[in-house]
Formats: structure tokens, C-alpha cells, sequence
């Protein structure tokens, strides 16, 4: 048996200039996945969407192209995908999987909830349907803001600042992803830009607008919500092969996973209602107790808010950033299919 592994999925915004020619590159280190890229770009030609060849694949990285909801949507997807099956399953034993936002639609995807068909027409869908670039009314924006210092310890003036907005406009900002050390926060545009504009510079980058979002996680997605429910039924969804923990902390199991209920939370409770990733990750860790931890690509932006949600709970005896950094170096037990190094250690030779 390999190491008992929890194994979690990145969401919007992780694939950016750096990753360009990141799927380029899983198929050269591992020829298990070139039936699953073909699979994956039917699919996308299906829906009369560029393949992952032409986007991975080009010249430049261009926000205009690379950034579009769908486009970003089946990138992601397509590299989480990728990565979780090249991963060799001889040496990790995976235990069970989770994901941050959209990462969730990989996490379905991987564990055969959808088949990767199936996963790339409704993650697409949903970006889709989420994009307010698409829409004529205001569905807000997101922007986020570090909670943690230097070391990773909370500050708690900064938290209790962005209760006090949340407590001022309850109808117009809300706590979109808990994210580690960081809030994200979702509104509409006026208020997430005043909290833009007031909110107390930090490390001369945030807080920090995230272009391209709408209000994700928030009641601004209603009606996408609804649209998706008349969409898709639970034909589209099958029960799960691991363990799924939500965004809510809840473990969907392969023997006790009403479909029903997993569609309506993927396709409407999520989409509305704040996205407890912290959660996802605590509960994880608790209950699974995994020796490794492996974040799926595109990116690596995952890792730091994963460590901040298990410092927050003590696990590992951690406390600090620096705990951390110690364990990393005498066994390293976080491991990322974004880190080139990690990633030729997480790659089966097949």
C-alpha cells in the first residue's frame, strides 16, 4: 500500500501566464493521459469550444483568450484531470479528495461522479452561466484580503474589519470563500470596490480585486443556480468511488451518497452560499488523517492557503509558518503537481 493521501483541486483563477504549457507537459511526462486529452477535447469540440491544445498550446497567454469563463473552466478541469490520472496510484493510496470552488467540479470528475465528458460540458456550463461578462445585471465582484501575517498567525483587526462590513451591507457583501488566511469576499460592484478602496493596503498588493470574478459563492448566482437545476438531473450525476468533502465540511461517501442531494448541493447551495474551503481542509485531515497531501495542478497557489487551514486547528502540531517550513524539509508531506521536482515523484512512469 502507498501512503494515505488526500488529494485536492484547485479552483478559478489558478491558471495563469506561468502555467501556460502546463498540459503540454503532463502529456510528455506521462502517456497514460493521452487517451483522456483526446476524451477531454471531443468534448470541448462537442460544445464548439477551442480544444486544450489550442489554448495550452499557444503562442502567448492572453486574459482576453485564457481568461474566458469556459476557457478557463475546461483548463482547469483538464489539468486537474490530467495530473489526477497520471498520478501513481502504487505509491499514494488516495483517501479521500476535495477542492477549492470550481475545484469541486474536479474533485466529482476524478472521483467518477462525472465522467470526463460528462465534467467538462457542466463545469463549462456553469462558468458559463456564472459570467458576468454574459449578463446584463450586476453580478458583483470578488476581491480578497489576507486575514494572517508573515508568520501566518491571524490578525485580528483585520478580521474583525471585514466583520464589521459584512455587518454594515448584509445584503451586498458577503464571505464568499474562506480560503486559509485569506477572505474572499463577494458583492456587488459598488461595495466590493469601497472595501477596495478603504480596506488597509497590505504588502503593496492587497487587497486585491480578482478580475474576471463575479460574486461567486454568493445569493448574486441565483439565477444561474436555477438555470442549472433545470438543466442538469440526477441522471447526470453517479455516486462517488472515494470519499468527497464539500465546501461545507460534509463527507459524501460511496455507500451513503444520495445523488439527488449531491446534485442540489453542487448545483445550487454551493453556487449561492459561501464555499468553506478551510473547512473542506480541517475535515479532511481529521477524519482521513492522510500522510501526504497532494494538490493537483494547474498552479501551486493552493499551498499556502492549505497550511494556513491546518495551522488554524493544530494539525501536525503545527502553529506557525516556520513549523511548517521544519516538517517540509526533514519529510516533505505536501507535494504539488505544480512543483516540477514533486511532480516527476507524483507521475506514474506508465
Amino acid at each position: 500500500m502507498g501512503y494515505r493521501s488526500l488529494v485536492i483541486c484547485p479552483g478559478r483563477g489558478s491558471y495563469n501566464r506561468p502555467e501556460l504549457g502546463y498540459i503540454q507537459r503532463i502529456l510528455q511526462h506521462s502517456s497514460c493521459t493521452k487517451t483522456l486529452f483526446r476524451t477531454i477535447n471531443d468534448a470541448l469540440c462537442k460544445q464548439q469550444l477551442l480544444a486544450l491544445d489550442e489554448l495550452d498550446g499557444a503562442a502567448h497567454f492572453s486574459a482576453r483568450l485564457h481568461g474566458k469563463a469556459e476557457h478557463a473552466a475546461s483548463l482547469i478541469l483538464g489539468a486537474g484531470l490530467l495530473d489526477y490520472h497520471s498520478l501513481d496510484q502504487s505509491q499514494y493510496d488516495v483517501v479521500a479528495m476535495t477542492g477549492n470552488s470550481m475545484g469541486w467540479y474536479t474533485a466529482l470528475a476524478c472521483s467518477g461522479v462525472w465522467q470526463p465528458d460528462k465534467a467538462v460540458m457542466i463545469a463549462t456550463t456553469m462558468a458559463a452561466l456564472t459570467n458576468s461578462s454574459q449578463r446584463d445585471d450586476d453580478c458583483g465582484m470578488q476581491l480578497i484580503y489576507p486575514l494572517v501575517d508573515a508568520s501566518w498567525q491571524l490578525v485580528t483587526e483585520r478580521k474583525q474589519r471585514i466583520e464589521q462590513y459584512l455587518n454594515q451591507y448584509p445584503s451586498e457583501i458577503f464571505h464568499s470563500i474562506r480560503y486559509g488566511g485569506y477572505a474572499v469576499m463577494a458583492g456587488s460592484s459598488r461595495r466590493i470596490l469601497q472595501l477596495h478602496e478603504e480596506l488597509p493596503p497590505i504588502d503593496e498588493r492587497f487587497p486585491l480585486l480578482l478580475n474576471g470574478h463575479a460574486a461567486f459563492h454568493s445569493p448574486f448566482m441565483q439565477g444561474a443556480a436555477e438555470r442549472a437545476l433545470e438543466m442538469f438531473t440526477s441522471s447526470d450525476f453517479l455516486t462517488p468511488s472515494l470519499p468527497l468533502v464539500d465546501g461545507t465540511g460534509r463527507i459524501w461517501t460511496p455507500n451513503c451518497t444520495e445523488v439527488e442531494r449531491l446534485r442540489e448541493y453542487t448545483l445550487d447551495k454551493q453556487v449561492v452560499a459561501c464555499f468553506d474551503f478551510s473547512l473542506a481542509v480541517q475535515v479532511a485531515v481529521k477524519e482521513f488523517c492522510p500522510e501526504r497531501i497532494i494538490l493537483l495542478g494547474p498552479g501551486n497557489a493552493l499551498a499556502s492557503a492549505v497550511i494556513q487551514a491546518i495551522i488554524a486547528v493544530g494539525w501536525r502540531g503545527l502553529s506557525c509558518k516556520e513549523d511548517f517550513k521544519t516538517q517540509q524539509l526533514n519529510d516533505p508531506w505536501l507535494l504539488a503537481f505544480g512543483d516540477e521536482q514533486q511532480s516527476q515523484a507524483l507521475r506514474s512512469n506508465r
